[in-house]
């Protein structure tokens, strides 16, 4: 739910912080106060389209602040931000947008900056904002399907998911048959560079680990002179009869005669002696590759030219010998695939066949279980219309097929009939007017739990009723609070009586600007604000007591609603 929104320079907003709470939120306030202003500065908040014209005058940036907290960590907001790997602790989002006077717009979810398209992304998962002519997700026909799914989980879900695994693996069938359809001329085409490839990798007969070998003797090849030199002033340093070995023998016979009379001696003949037949063997050695080294201009060309080869196959097909001989084993695979193209044809096209009739009786079966959910919803959705005082009115979850898709071959749209006589239309050509609000109240009132949208804004869905009509919406707002942080603006003094919290708008004149005015309202505030929407002008004690009325009346309706959930 939205726990507090912070606004700056926005609009006539100079700067404002406005925290929230649960339940059921109503915003009122004279028309022009800014209470419109606070929804469209969340809107913006949550990845809507931001404008210069919403800076306050004068000012260089407008700055929007909003802290979202949620009750459970697999909240759909939560798992969005974390797709986008935004850093997520204690359940808890704080978004943050800024728009500056040469029209960008910088956008931060939890310290991160993001792009507008994903703050847009996770804001749809976060708060959804209805008006008269904003009805957001639920007038978007390509959610109805997920929202049915969504509203019959128990009996779908399993179904569903069975269906997107044999989709699956449809669709991997499909793409290799394809593959294999290709024309006879490209397979030709395809099996020539194959059968060029795996020559050329097999004549080479490459060896792991042969290039660093090569390399390694070209650099001895590269330094012989240097090698030669230094390898013949080791030897002579060891060997000659003035230094070295000479020297250090001289030393371990001296020592040798006195070891017995001292632990230490001993210690230092034994370390005289190993270090001897070290140094001799080590001036042998030296010896033999002096006398076995030799400069070989031939060799030095065939491994020049063997490295050659090796770095043109390594550009083609792989950076390590391993990695082209890998690419030789997947060709030599595709080879003798193409070669078997008849049989292997034969089998995906039998195994697709199969696929398909699993995957159409999935479908149908989905379909089944669809209906019957649908069957269930359009009653509820005509209970929640006669609520509203619509008895004609009907509701249907129209059904078309198309191709399969991830999600079966059902298309879902929801449609309306308003009034008797009148052919059922599409939701989202429905006309606006109070009986739109009240057929997409009875729907929200219904999909509040379904959509998992912690945070519903009601903007003025109220207009054009009155009497029983906006005692009914009152009720329908509060319910869906139950379940969901309900924020609603409304001249409707049903509504703002059914509030659990009550915050009054103003806007101030000063000498040279206007600023909005936030505050929350008190109990005897309240009595005297919902009378003057009663009665247009300052309250009687007759108004006051008649509020008074409507307080007792909406305690009795929560407690209703309380023992219901």
């Amino acid at each position: 739910m939205l726990v507090e929104l912070s606004i700056k320079n926005f609009a006539i907003i100079e700067k404002q912080s406005i925290v929230f709470d649960k339940g059921l939120t109503v915003l009122t306030g004279e028309t022009g106060a800014g209470k419109s202003i606070i929804i469209d500065a969340i809107g913006i908040l949550v990845g809507g389209r931001g404008s210069t014209e919403f800076i306050r005058h004068g000012q260089e940036k407008a700055e929007l602040e909003g802290l979202f907290q949620f009750d459970e960590g697999e909240h759909p907001a939560l798992q969005k931000a974390r797709e986008f790997d935004i850093d997520v602790d204690d359940n808890t989002l704080i978004f943050r947008r800024v728009l500056t006077a040469n029209g960008k717009s910088t956008c931060y979810v939890n310290g991160q900056i993001v792009r507008a398209s994903t703050l847009r992304e996770i804001g749809l998962k976060t708060i959804d904002i209805h008006g008269q002519h904003e009805h957001q997700e639920l007038m978007n026909e390509s959610i109805h399907l997920q929202l049915l799914d969504k509203y019959g989980a128990d009996e779908i879900t399993s179904t569903l998911l069975e269906y997107k695994q044999v989709y699956k693996e449809y669709l991997q069938t499909y793409a290799e048959l394809k593959q294999y359809n290709q024309s006879d001329e490209l397979m030709a085409q395809k099996l020539e560079l194959l059968k060029f490839q795996l020559e050329e990798i097999s004549s080479a007969d490459l060896q792991i680990g042969e290039e660093e070998k090569l390399i390694e003797e070209k650099s001895q090849l590269n330094n012989f002179e240097k090698i030669c030199a230094k390898l013949q002033n080791a030897y002579t340093a060891l060997a000659n009869e003035h230094a070295g070995l000479e020297l250090l023998g001289v030393a371990m016979r001296e020592i040798e005669s006195i070891r017995d009379f001292d632990a230490d001696f001993k210690t230092f003949a034994e370390s005289l002696t190993n270090t001897y037949y070290i140094l001799e063997d080590t001036s042998r050695s030296i010896h033999h590759r002096l006398d076995s080294f030799e400069f070989d201009a031939e060799r030095l060309f065939e491994v020049e030219t063997r490295l050659d080869t090796i770095h043109a196959l390594k550009r083609k097909y792989g950076s390590s010998e391993a990695e082209i001989l890998a690419f030789a084993t997947k060709s030599a695979e595709e080879i003798a695939s193409i070669l078997n193209k008849e049989n292997r044809l034969q089998e995906l096209t039998i195994r697709l066949q199969e696929s398909e009739k699993n995957l159409l009786a999935l479908a149908n079966q989905l379909t089944t279980i669809r209906k019957q959910a649908a069957i269930l919803l359009e009653e509820k959705i005509h209970q929640e219309l006669q609520d509203l005082y619509m008895e004609k009115a009907r509701f249907q979850v129209h059904f078309s097929a198309e191709k399969p898709s991830s999600t079966g071959v059902d298309v879902v749209e929801f449609y309306i009939a308003a009034n008797p006589g009148e052919p059922f239309k599409p939701l989202s050509k429905t006309a606006s007017g109070g009986e739109l609000s009240r057929i997409m109240l009875a729907i929200k009132t219904i999909f509040s739990n379904h959509q998992g949208i912690t945070s519903i804004i009601f903007d003025e869905i109220d207009s054009g009723v009155s009497g029983r009509v906006a005692q009914s919406i009152a009720e329908k707002i509060y319910r869906i609070s139950t379940d969901s942080q309900v924020l609603c603006i409304s001249h409707l003094p049903h509504v703002a009586a059914m509030a659990d919290r009550h915050i009054f708008i103003t806007k101030d004149q000063l000498e040279n600007s206007t600023r909005t005015v936030v505050t929350v309202l008190s109990e005897e505030e309240r009595i005297s604000e919902i009378g003057r929407m009663i009665s247009g002008k300052d309250t009687t004690e007759s108004t006051e007591n008649h509020v008074r009325e409507m307080f007792l009346q909406a305690s009795q309706i929560k407690g209703k609603f309380i023992k219901q959930s």
